[in-house]
């Protein structure tokens, strides 16, 4: 019998029977994008290198023989063969990753496909013996519509879905083999859920109480309506306090029943936005079925494993095979041009899914193009509906017919310019610019106020000079859990009427629950102009001419990297009455995209990258946020363990996920400015510890402005 794996106590699986189980699995998850003999054929050759004499000593005596290539030997049957060069690549990365293709000048060591097809199989590496225990179907396995005029993009893209397809297959398997208990799936069905939701919304959607309420419940109602729909590319453009996360979950959950899906993906920009939408779908569906995934949670962080919901929990995370997954915005994108296996491993469940973009305005204007390339594809060739969700529509429709002229958007919500009216809870005012000694007089003269500035520095130096008890600073140069707790304390004092003004970056904008009577934002993008209106009247509770949105502007001018979204602010609202109305909205967005370029929405060249299949060099150009910052964790009465086991270098995913909430990011100038200060301890090349407390100010966060001293390298 020749050996696929080799378990505990010497129990071994046969090859065939993983080949068979993978090819099964596989094609099972390429069905669902007319793949499935495609997806099948993949997963019967990505292990033939295990049937050569040195796969199979290593499979009986792994502790003293080397390690043996067991891909390159299926990706060449694949590419040689069946002249299938999506197959191949996938074939050779299920491992380590998928190269890039290479040119015919490849050479055998060079980690490309064709350099590793011209490595020497012969002899110990003979994988002939594949032949008398399989059979494969050689000709060309491509769904018909990837056959269609060529489209560069469309090929590099579906090779990942294969490539995931396969990933998750072998891991199954493998997983089942050597472990068999895994707690995976007993989710309850979508019909279960829908009827859940019904359940939920039925004591209120009848009868609403008051006028809000039912012009919520007319928003709810067009969802469920417009869940009945057809495939494609939907936009929901709801104002804020419209109940937009229960709307787009009204229409998610009645699609996927109608059209018989298993998955509901929410992406959002910020973490803060998920764990709040979250908490909402998990009191409505049940916390077993909705799975966050992103940087702030940690399933099993306190060492709770072995209960069996939560190593479910954990487990969804790789392959996104629950109900409903929350997401950043990162880790969905980052991952659809990814090479790896670990980050590939769950697109597959992508297909045939409702994916809703909430704050879809939040897309980085530098990765426009690619990003609504792929939403274009999973809409197109997967069987994906996607929702741009939102109460500031961007302009996208251009750039969905760029890509394919097939694509076109339908609105959920009837009349959202009506929505807009009827749901305002605020008046804006336009003032001149101002420094800002002026514009502290301005928020101190004020009981209860939030002002929003563009700049860490001008927040601290307006905070510095307010008067009294009641004043707060937030920045990112404070940890999550410090901005937490002043946060907490923020609405205790608003909630009990007390003085409480607030010097905020743009950080306070989206997903923080505050009600202000009074907000005053500098000038930026007209979207953050009115995700800061958000922070103001929340509630409803005062008439919008009580409730005052200020637009200022400085008189040391707008940062360079926002100067364009500040000047497309500026022309969209010159004569507008009511800035917050959908024609506003639509001139900023087409002033923002089109008046740049379409450099401006493809700063890194991404779809030129994409025209070939180089898959390594496409993953490591493709970053949703540039950010070249360094993590310095500040120590706390309560972190002080975690601190230790840091220094340490005793690390796990439960310590780095629970040190983030006492971390501070900053640029590589602060950085060395502390090093040369002596006021941090220097672990890595990009992490650190704060050593000198006194640079940490309880009020501002972590401060730069250090004398040099003597830094410390460990």
């Amino acid at each position: 019998m020749y050996i696929g794996h080799r378990g505990e106590q010497g129990k071994c699986q046969a090859l065939s029977d993983h080949l068979a189980n993978v090819s099964n699995i596989a094609g099972r998850f390429g069905a669902a994008f007319n793949a499935e003999a495609h997806a099948r054929r993949t997963g019967t050759l990505h292990d033939v290198g295990k049937y050569s004499p040195a796969a199979q000593r290593r499979m009986a005596d792994p502790e003293h023989t080397s390690k043996v290539d067991h891909s390159t030997a299926g990706a060449k049957i694949a590419l040689e063969q069946c002249r299938d060069g999506a197959g191949a690549l996938a074939i050779a990365g299920h491992h380590g990753g998928m190269p890039d293709f290479g040119g015919r000048l490849a050479s055998a060591g060079d980690g490309t496909l064709l350099g590793r097809m011209k490595k020497d199989l012969s002899g110990p590496n003979d994988y002939a013996a594949f032949w008398q225990e399989n059979d494969i179907d050689k000709g060309m396995l491509l769904p018909g519509w990837l056959m269609e005029p060529a489209n560069p993009f469309a090929g590099q893209f579906y090779t990942r879905m294969l490539f995931s397809c396969l990933v998750d297959a072998d891991f199954l398997d493998t997983e089942q083999y050597l472990r068999g208990d895994t707690p995976r799936g007993g989710y309850d069905d979508m019909p279960t859920l829908l009827d859940r939701f019904q359940r939920y919304i039925q004591p209120w959607i009848d009868h609403p109480a008051t006028e809000i309420n039912q012009k919520r419940c007319e928003i709810l109602r067009n969802c469920l309506r417009a869940g009945e729909g057809s495939c494609g590319l939907y936009t929901l453009t709801v104002p804020t306090g419209g109940g937009k996360t229960l709307s787009s979950l009204a229409f998610a959950l009645t699609y996927a029943v109608k059209n018989n899906l298993k998955h509901i993906i929410y992406v959002i920009p910020y973490t803060s936005i998920i764990e709040q939408n979250a908490a909402v779908f998990k009191g409505v569906l049940g916390e077993d079925n909705v799975i966050e995934h992103h940087s702030g949670i940690d399933y099993g962080g306190d060492g709770d494993m072995e209960r069996p919901e939560v190593m479910r929990q954990m487990l969804a995370t790789e392959n996104w095979d629950a109900p409903v997954i929350v997401t950043t915005a990162v880790q969905f994108f980052e991952s659809l041009f990814s090479n790896k296996p670990s980050r590939c491993r769950k697109l597959h469940n992508i297909a045939s899914s409702v994916v809703i973009f909430d704050e879809a305005q939040m897309l980085p204007l530098s990765c426009l193009k690619p990003c609504v390339s792929a939403i274009a594809e999973l809409v197109r060739h997967y069987r994906t509906t996607a929702v741009l969700c939102t109460a500031t529509q961007p302009s996208l429709a251009r750039l969905f017919h760029d890509y394919d002229a097939t694509i076109d958007s339908r609105e959920i919500c009837e009349k959202p310019g009506a929505l807009q009216s009827f749901f305002r809870r605020v008046h804006f005012v336009r003032k001149e610019a101002m420094d800002c000694a002026t514009l502290a007089r301005h928020i101190g003269g004020k009981a209860q106020i939030l002002c929003i500035v563009n700049t860490r520095r001008t927040a601290q130096e307006v905070f510095s000079m307010l008067p009294g008890e009641g004043c707060y600073h937030l920045s990112t140069r404070m940890t999550p859990e410090h901005r937490s707790k002043v946060l907490d304390e923020v609405r205790k004092r608003l909630r009990d009427g007390l003085t409480c003004r607030v010097v905020s970056t743009s950080l306070i904008e989206a997903g923080v629950d505050v009600d202000f009577p009074e907000v005053w934002r500098e000038t930026a993008g007209l979207d953050s102009i009115l995700q800061a209106a958000g922070r103001c009247n929340r509630e409803g509770r005062r008439d919008a001419s009580a409730s005052e949105v200020v637009v200022f502007s400085l008189d040391r001018g707008v940062p360079k990297g926002m100067r364009p979204n500040a000047i497309a602010a500026e022309i969209a609202m010159e004569g507008a009455d009511y800035i917050d109305e959908s024609p506003v909205i639509r001139r900023y967005f087409d002033q923002l995209y089109w008046q740049q370029g379409d450099q401006a929405m493809d700063a890194k060249d991404m779809m030129k990258l994409c025209a070939k299949p180089n898959m390594k060099t496409i993953a490591e150009g493709f970053h949703l946020i540039e950010s070249d910052t360094r993590t310095i964790y500040i120590p706390s009465e309560t972190n002080a363990e975690d601190i230790r086991l840091l220094r340490l270098g005793i690390l796990s995913r439960s310590l780095m996920r629970r040190l983030a909430r006492s971390a501070v990011s900053v640029y590589p100038w602060d950085w060395q400015k502390l090093i040369d200060a002596g006021t941090i301890e220097r672990l890595t090349e990009g992490t650190a510890v704060l050593t000198d407390q006194t640079a940490y100010d309880p009020c501002r966060g972590l401060t730069t402005d250090a004398e040099p001293g003597q830094g410390l390298w460990i």
